[in-house]
């Protein structure tokens, strides 16, 4: 009877061991490039949101100055007694403001040549009313190309999400048409006092200052419809719109009192007064309202950025242990693997082949006898034939 030999096993190539570490660090490879890409990105997004609420912080300090700016140059137009109270502790406000946060925006150079015109101006103003209007002018000039900074280095003017992008413009558009409001009465109290032969281009300037007045105020009232249109907090919609709505009336009171009946006729100063200083009022109301709407965002912002940063740090943590324990079973694999001079012996005599370094143990107690086996060539028992000479035995 013929005994099948056992099946021989394969023995495990040098590359069948090593092709399972390539596929882990296959696997590891882009686990770890999206882990790095991932976290790089939203600490870029992380940074942009902080510098810009340091923006908004800056600028929620100039908003004081700019309105104290404004109320200077019309008494000093208008020959009245300039207080600079009002415009010193807004100026020392925004002076600590700067001390902290202006290096990183790149904003001390430009705040320092403020600060000393604005200081020149309280401590001899011009006495004539047409200098004053120029010297206040060109100080006005420098605070907007100061907001104008702050927004460009802190991230204002780019931002990605449409309700805080629309909230950011209109933080641009209400200190220009403030500035331009506050020139546009000033310019009307001059207009009386100046001789026949410069009306026309006194209307002129008049005309043009009505359109800075009215253009970045309609511009300011689309931005923020439009950041209540396209936020999802429910919030953002009463807490901008009411003084909106003061504002845009009080603005258009005093496009209409400026603007001239004919001609040779005069505008009335008592209205655009007036009406200027409404304006002036509904923006101190509505300009806090947006800059804490959008401090408001951009903290929520952070918070979202801090979660994701967590949740890719967890996911990271999450696939190392699973690259550790994938590796752990192909180490514990190859220690078991068993080397070539045994898979030899096994492939020849059988998996239950003792190995070579093994010393002889003899059979215990209960354990059958090995048979004797005979020496020379067997034959078989029934198939043995009788000789000529075995009769005679």
């Amino acid at each position: 009877m013929t005994v099948p030999a056992p099946p021989a096993r394969r023995r495990p190539t040098a590359v069948g061991r090593v092709l399972p570490l390539l596929l882990l660090v296959a696997l590891l490879a882009p686990m770890t490039l999206l882990f790095v890409q991932t976290w790089g990105l939203t600490a870029d997004d992380r940074d942009l949101a902080g510098r810009e609420r340091l923006g908004v912080e800056y600028l929620r300090a100039l908003a004081p100055v700019t309105h104290a700016l404004v109320e200077a140059q019309s008494a000093a137009v208008a020959a009245r007694p300039v207080t600079s109270e009002a415009l010193t502790r807004a100026v020392e406000a925004a002076a600590s403001v700067d001390a902290r946060v202006g290096d990183e925006l790149r904003t001390q150079e430009r705040w320092a040549g403020l600060r000393a015109r604005i200081e020149a101006l309280g401590a001899r103003a011009p006495a004539d009313p047409e200098a004053a209007f120029t010297a206040y002018g060109e100080a006005t000039d420098l605070l907007l190309a100061l907001h104008g900074k702050v927004r460009e280095t802190s991230g204002l003017v780019r931002d990605p999400r449409p309700d805080s992008f629309f909230l950011q413009h209109a933080s641009r558009d209400l200190p220009e048409a403030v500035v331009a409001a506050g020139r546009l009465a000033d310019l009307a109290v001059l207009a009386a006092r100046r001789p026949a032969a410069d009306r026309n281009r006194t209307a002129v300037e008049i005309a043009a200052l009505r359109v800075g007045v009215l253009t970045p105020a309609g511009d300011l009232v689309a931005d923020l419809r439009a950041a209540v249109d396209s936020s999802e907090s429910a919030d953002l919609g009463p807490s901008v719109l009411n003084p909106l709505d003061t504002y845009q009336r009080a603005v258009e009171t005093l496009a209409a009192h400026s603007a001239p009946a004919g001609r040779d006729a005069e505008t009335d100063q008592a209205r655009i007064a007036g009406a200027r200083l409404n304006a002036q009022t509904a923006a101190e109301q509505l300009q806090p309202v947006i800059l804490d709407e959008l401090d408001a965002l951009l903290a929520g912002r952070s918070r979202d950025l801090d979660r994701d940063r967590w949740l890719t740090v967890a996911a990271g943590a999450l696939a190392v242990l699973l690259w550790a324990a994938l590796g752990a079973v192909w180490l514990a694999a190859v220690r078991r693997a068993p080397g070539p001079a045994a898979q030899a012996r096994r492939d020849r005599y059988g998996a239950d082949a003792r190995p070579e370094d093994t010393p002889w143990q003899p059979a215990g107690r209960g354990a059958e006898p090995r048979q004797l086996q005979p020496a020379g060539s067997a034959r078989e028992p029934g198939g043995a034939q009788w000789g000529p000479s075995d009769a005679a035995r």
